[in-house]
């Protein structure tokens, strides 16, 4: 069976295809073409350097994501608005974030697996699927270069940019390379929910032309009798916006752990016949609102330093076991990540639990808090306090039993993480922030 990987887009985002990279990689699944569209060239570029789906994890953890835009020379801004060729140019993403991610176009150039990458060609229109053997830098770049945002690439009477308009998800080219297994990495969106404003509206383009392309070229294979099996992983929740990275309101490890929770939810339920071949299997539901707010909590072990990490999104209504929870855990060197992670209220308790893959063992893990108010004007320093225990789930054998904590700025940390998920304008936004303390109160009084 041959089987290609294809990266779609999504901006900074595509840091979330990290952590489903890394749950593929558990799972054994290997490829013989990767392919990648806009943002997901990064993903591509560093698969086919080499990089290990756990160090290309780690490497976006240092990324600057403020490296994704570098200034135009002076004198362009000096023309005005109605003659600036962009916001900026791709020296950054060339310079700097190409190399954070231990891309190295020698290597992909000279990788063993097949890959493409797909860049539109201005002057005549056409998304041009490049073979990794004819890629360099600038060329890289370009495929991510978005118009308005970031100048093309002028080259030999060409000008080269980002495809995503054209097609955001090239399935034809892994079609027209024999594969009869398509995994797609899906992370740029496809929502019900129209909602106002420019930056939405203009993200809103972007989806539906990308959806719309995904539509023709399985449409297309349909036509044409091309059968194959598709395998889907797609964010259970609509992902944050680029600026949302720009203003430090969610981090690239975030979306990592939540691109792993994606991926295994996925790989946990997938059956050999993958899912329907329609632009409806990338299909997200709009969320309810809800709040999204990190947690990272420390403490020691055999000598050794423990931290938990959790990104966490709490409905605002209805049971708070509907909690999403992703994160990971590091003990010593090693770090693991959470799958299948939830919120368990009983009385006196919230416990965040789930399922960690170390090593080719399930472990469980749970993070128990104590929500009872001691005596005294002390109840929000009551919740720094959380019981970690990880059992093997072969035997229940405990492998980890540690106190860890928020520490003296830990809970003002969690509030300043809290934002609002679902819902849209300064107003609504401040409002869900409120009934979060709101909630999180009620939820630590004595029961």
């Amino acid at each position: 069976m041959r089987r290609s990987l294809v990266l779609a887009g999504g901006g900074m985002r595509v840091a979330w295809q990290a952590g489903v990279l890394l749950a593929l990689e558990e799972d054994g699944l290997t490829f013989d073409h990767v392919d990648g569209t806009s943002g997901g060239i990064l993903t591509a570029a560093a698969h086919l350097s080499g990089v290990g789906a756990a160090e290309l994890c780690r490497r976006w953890r240092d990324v600057d994501v403020r490296d994704f835009g570098s200034p135009l020379p002076v004198g362009d801004y000096l023309r005005g608005p109605w003659n600036l060729p962009a916001v900026g140019d791709a020296d950054g993403i060339v310079r700097r974030v190409l190399p954070a991610l231990g891309v190295d176009v020698e290597a992909v150039r000279s990788s063993p697996v097949a890959g493409t990458f797909n860049v539109v060609d201005f002057v005549t229109k056409e998304c041009v699927a490049l073979d990794a053997h004819d890629v360099d830098a600038p060329l890289l770049a370009a495929g991510m270069s978005l118009p308005g945002w970031v100048t093309p690439l002028h080259r030999d009477a060409r000008v080269w940019t980002d495809a995503v308009w054209v097609r955001d998800a090239n399935v034809t080219e892994a079609l027209r390379r024999g594969a009869d297994e398509v995994w797609l990495v899906w992370c740029i969106g496809n929502s019900p929910a129209w909602r106002d404003g420019p930056l939405e509206q203009y993200v809103h383009m972007i989806e539906m032309s990308a959806a719309g392309a995904l539509a023709a070229d399985l449409q297309l294979a349909a036509a044409t009798g091309r059968d194959f099996v598709l395998h889907v992983v797609h964010p259970q929740l609509p992902l944050p916006l680029d600026p949302e990275l720009y203003l430090g309101r969610v981090s690239a490890d975030s979306l990592v752990q939540l691109g792993y929770r994606d991926a295994r939810r996925y790989l946990d339920v997938r059956t050999p016949d993958g899912v329907a071949r329609t632009v409806a299997s990338t299909a997200t539901p709009d969320p309810v609102p809800s709040a999204r707010l990190t947690e990272r909590l420390r403490g020691s072990a055999d000598g050794q330093d423990v931290t938990l990490d959790l990104t966490v999104v709490l409905p605002l209504d209805g049971p708070v076991d509907d909690a999403l929870v992703a994160g990971a855990l590091t003990h010593g060197a090693g770090r693991t990540f959470l799958a299948d992670g939830r919120v368990v209220r009983a009385d006196g308790t919230l416990t965040y639990a789930a399922t960690l893959h170390a090593a080719g063992r399930l472990l469980d893990l749970t993070a128990q808090r104590d929500t009872v108010d001691d005596v005294g004007p002390d109840r929000w320093r009551d919740l720094d306090r959380v019981h970690l225990t990880v059992r093997a789930r072969d035997g229940g054998a405990v492998v980890l039993d540690t106190t860890l904590r928020l520490g003296g700025d830990g809970l003002r940390r969690v509030l300043a993480s809290v934002e609002p998920v679902g819902v849209r304008g300064v107003l609504r936004r401040a409002d869900v922030v409120r009934r979060f303390v709101g909630r999180a109160d009620a939820l630590t009084r004595t029961g």
